[in-house]
């Protein structure tokens, strides 16, 4: 059920089980983007608090903790119980997070319920991490095994704060590891809702610890680390890159990173144009176009170009904005005015630059960072709304001719996360998911994703993947143990 004033518990720092105020004593405040006033005050951690929770979760990986001599299928167990205890809670969390975010209460409670089943599926594979054994000659055998990397650092977004908290949770904790979770600094409060659960549900003090505040203090504090042995991060491409410097000027921990995105969807003119037109809709202006894999360049085929682009600006007139708790809204606000300044000073490059504005362009509403569904045609490679990371309800239609110019045209930029095709021609859909530069491909469909399929970018939209077995990956060393058989 909807409540639009959820009882705020847990605004404190989350270390070893336990609320505590930040050791600066600093506040910060969590504003609410519908109504641009205060949710709640969120203690501010930094460097100390960092190091307040390395030393716990430090602690909690000794050998001979009760984290370290848990069997791995306990740790299944308790994933599953923080599982069932996020499903207990998720209107609440839900109704937390579109305070934070203002994203959509449905939409914010669809996200609590892949949460869930992203844990489940890694409390799955808890008892299923094991090496190999092989002979070298008669007398020599090596046996491999595979051990968590140890205390690792996680920094979550604030546009899925929930949904990312489980990619980055679910391996690090089925692998065994330990963690210190910083979360975006504009949707603490429902990552702490959910730290209070993993109380709740019997994790061993110190295994997860949640320190909010800001990337230039709490994030910073992460990544500079030297108990630190691995981060997990998902933003920007200039934090991501900041990340890689630390790592190296510090103890080289492993680094993966989710970043930017500036996908490209290619519909051909052999599809039904209609679901088409709804397929791209949905692609850019989910979650107030706040999506790194969001379809931002959507490349029309000549034929059906113009009547795609009527027809898009049909679709984006009648989107509902409005309140996030009315069932009946599609989009909110952005998350801050920050966003919202960048989203609209990209509006403006797109009208200066000469692209046609068939719809929006404005600021929606006198309260909230509401901006309207806007629609572009006649853009241009070269033009800053084709090539810079917009993150806001924009889209941006360009046209071609051919399936060799798109591939080039598609692969022409610096990102490489998302990518998605429309076509009856399967062999169209097959040529270009091969041919596109991208870790991510949708034929036919956009934004599915689940727990069993590898997520992440090429070039500078990151390293590493998050989800299915791969993600284990990056929590695991490899330790070779050489035997000789007398």
């Amino acid at each position: 059920m909807v409540n639009r004033n959820p009882v705020i518990k847990h605004t404190k720092i989350f270390i070893n089980n336990e609320f505590i105020d930040a050791a600066s004593g600093k506040t910060f405040p969590s504003i609410n983007p519908t109504t641009e006033t205060v949710v709640g005050r969120v203690s501010e951690g930094d460097k100390a608090d960092v190091s307040k929770a390395v030393a716990a979760a430090k602690k909690a990986f000794e050998r001979g903790s009760p984290w370290r001599t848990m069997r791995p299928a306990g740790r299944g167990v308790l994933l599953h119980k923080l599982a069932d205890l996020i499903d207990r809670d998720a209107e609440e969390i839900a109704s937390i997070q579109t305070l934070e975010n203002g994203k959509p209460w449905k939409s914010a409670l669809g996200e609590v319920g892949i949460t869930s089943a992203i844990l489940r599926y890694y409390a799955g594979w808890a008892d299923k991490i094991h090496g190999q054994t092989s002979s070298t000659d008669d007398n020599n055998m090596v046996m491999t095994r595979r051990e968590p990397v140890g205390v690792v650092g996680q920094i979550t977004p604030w546009n899925g704060p929930i949904a990312l908290l489980a990619f980055k949770w679910g391996p690090a904790l089925a692998a065994g590891c330990t963690i210190v979770l910083k979360p975006a600094e504009q949707t603490p409060l429902c990552t702490l809702h959910v730290a209070a659960l993993t109380k709740e549900a019997g994790f061993p003090p110190g295994v997860i610890n949640v320190v909010p505040g800001y990337g230039p203090t709490a994030g910073a504090a992460i990544s500079e680390h030297p108990d630190i042995m691995k981060v997990a991060f998902t933003g920007s491409v200039e934090v991501g890159k900041k990340i890689m410097v630390a790592s190296g000027n510090t103890n080289l921990k492993r680094v993966t990173l989710e970043l930017g995105g500036k996908s490209p969807l290619v519909v051909f003119d052999d599809v039904n144009v209609d679901k088409a037109v709804k397929i791209a809709h949905d692609a850019i202006f989910a979650n107030s176009g706040q999506i790194c894999i969001a379809a931002s360049r959507v490349f029309v085929q000549s034929k059906i170009y113009d009547e795609f682009v009527k027809k898009s600006k049909a679709l984006a007139v009648q989107r509902k904005l409005g309140d996030p708790f009315d069932p009946a809204t599609e989009q909110g606000p952005q998350v801050d005015d920050e966003i919202f300044d960048r989203v609209m000073s990209y509006l403006k490059a797109g009208k200066e630059d000469g692209a046609t504005l068939e719809v929006g362009g404005e600021r929606f509403g006198k309260v909230g960072y509401y901006i309207q569904p806007t629609i572009f045609s006649n853009v241009k490679d070269n033009m800053r709304i084709a090539r810079e990371e917009i993150f806001g309800p924009v889209q941006s239609i360009f046209k071609f001719d051919t399936m060799e110019e798109v591939i080039k045209r598609a692969n022409d930029t610096t990102y490489g996360l998302g990518a998605g095709v429309i076509t009856n021609d399967i062999n169209k859909a097959l040529m270009f998911a091969q041919a596109v530069e991208s870790g991510n491909v949708w034929v036919n469909q956009y934004d599915a994703i689940c727990p069993q399929a590898p997520f992440g970018g090429w070039k500078q939209s990151g390293i590493g993947r998050e989800l299915g077995e791969e993600a284990l990956d990056n929590y695991l060393e490899t330790k070779s143990i050489h035997i000789r058989l007398s």
